[in-house]
């Protein structure tokens, strides 16, 4: 059996029965690896001549040393988009303790509180949809802003009997749609140095590629399935009881004068990614304009800094690990065959071969729960399959970004419906798997696969 293909499966087996992801990718890396056909003189070639003199067939101690060498390569290269992410997550925190993301919880539930019918229907939909959008952008903090702003909002969305399910598609379409299409904050980290950067790494010039033409199809499509639920699927009223709400955030005293820190900070990050690139820098300093402002206080600053890393640690970790897995997984020499043997199944047929691929994302990332983890996993496969195919770099990188971003929506495990299902679930009436999970499931996946395959034929 094709190493690769026996290390994706037994990964996406043991991330399906809940062993922790980073523990599934670490040893499908292994087996995957231990089962390959691996040149002799490629491990030995691997280390000093001294320690390896006289061997001219690897043991398995051997083989396992160099899967290890190889693993922590991979390691060392995705180090820097899992800084980005915890430096990110300090920074979300950060605009937490200023009191921004709770002054801008209050403006909206305030309005609501004192509205009415159809335009508060409206007010709470957009409300909730640029929350999530700006969320991975423009205020950088992600899922924070669900538990400041849902919960005390329950009890008005009961009196409209608007379907919490088709709120949930709205919070998750822009947890999503947003990273996969524009690319500043959580965007830059998935787009720029996930999606591109693994994709040249894999041997393919993108440098030419414009990230907004690649991704519009696939944005499209989510923007039809966001339409759907709101339009067609949960439009219909749904009765909730009035029941006691838990799992509020914390009040946080609101100061102007941290208001006006805070809105200086965000906008320095913003134009410090875009001017240099550097997501690092632009986190550090809109922490660095907080603390010098004192609204974090130097006593603070190691636990608002730790606190953002925790938040952010998990995807961090997964991501440090699926770059590990790919790179074993290109050491293997399986990817070659496997590109060969899905040429000989599909023929030439680009149609096939495209919605075989985006299939294979949407497992892979339902199994993970993270599209940004995915990325690396699939591109060290895909990337020589459509070279191979004759697609083009922008197809390429819409097939590769839409195959890394399917099953985001829909997965279990994935922020991006468990953070609607903590906001909606506080008054216990909100089902994670029917209420979450299986709408956003519905109404983004399919689309999705339905856009990524156009963009493919297309592009």
């Amino acid at each position: 059996m094709n190493p690769v293909v026996l290390a994706v499966c037994l990964m996406l087996i043991l991330s399906l029965v809940r062993v922790h992801v980073v523990f599934s990718l670490i040893i499908s890396a292994f087996v995957g690896g231990l089962v390959a056909n691996i040149p002799a003189e490629t491990i030995l070639a691997a280390f000093p001549p001294d320690k390896v003199a006289g061997v001219t067939e690897p043991d398995t101690i051997l083989k396992l040393k160099y899967l290890v060498k190889v693993f922590e390569e991979g390691i060392a290269a995705g180090t820097a988009t899992a800084l980005s992410y915890a430096v990110l997550g300090a920074f979300a925190v950060a605009i937490s303790y200023s009191g921004l993301s709770q002054a801008m919880a209050n403006v909206i539930v305030k309005r609501a509180a004192h509205g009415s019918g159809s335009y508060l229907k409206w007010l709470l939909i957009i409300a909730l949809l640029a929350m999530s959008i700006m969320s991975q952008n423009l205020v950088p903090i992600h899922i924070a802003f669900i538990p400041l702003i849902i919960p005390p909002l329950l009890t008005v969305m009961n009196r409209l009997n608007l379907d919490r399910r088709m709120l949930a598609c709205v919070v998750t379409f822009g947890l999503v749609c947003t990273y996969m299409f524009v690319p500043y904050g959580f965007g830059d980290i998935f787009l720029n140095k996930i999606l591109l950067g693994n994709i040249s790494k894999f041997g393919m010039d993108v440098s030419g590629v414009n990230i907004y033409q690649a991704m519009a199809i696939p944005a499209l499509g989510m923007v039809a399935g966001l339409a759907t639920a709101i339009f067609y699927s949960y439009r219909k009223p749904r009765h909730y009881e009035n029941l006691p709400v838990e799992g509020a955030a914390e009040q946080i005293p609101i100061k102007p004068g941290n208001i006006i820190i805070a809105i200086i900070a965000v906008t320095v990050a913003f134009l410090a990614q875009k001017y240099t690139g550097s997501l690092i820098l632009a986190g550090l300093l809109g922490f660095a304009i907080f603390m010098v402002a004192r609204v974090i206080h130097w006593q603070q600053a190691d636990t608002v800094f730790n606190s953002g890393i925790r938040m952010m640690s998990m995807i961090a970790f997964i991501m440090i690990a699926a770059n590990g897995f790919a790179a074993v997984m290109k050491a293997t020499g399986g990817i070659d065959p496997l590109v060969q043997d899905s040429v000989a199944f599909f023929g030439n047929s680009k149609a096939l071969v495209s919605l075989a691929m985006l299939v294979v994302g949407l497992l892979v990332t339902m199994g993970i729960g993270s599209s940004f983890s995915t990325l690396p996993i699939i591109a060290a496969i895909y990337v020589p399959i459509c070279v191979h195919m004759g697609f083009s770099p922008l197809a390429t990188v819409a097939i590769i970004g839409t195959a890394g971003a399917l099953g985001d929506a829909g997965s279990p495990a994935s922020d991006s419906t468990l953070g609607p299902t903590m906001g909606f679930n506080a008054d216990g009436q909100h089902n994670h798997i029917r209420d979450s999970v299986i709408p956003t499931f519905l109404h983004y996946n399919v689309p999705l696969l339905l856009a990524g395959w156009l963009a493919a034929m297309v592009l």
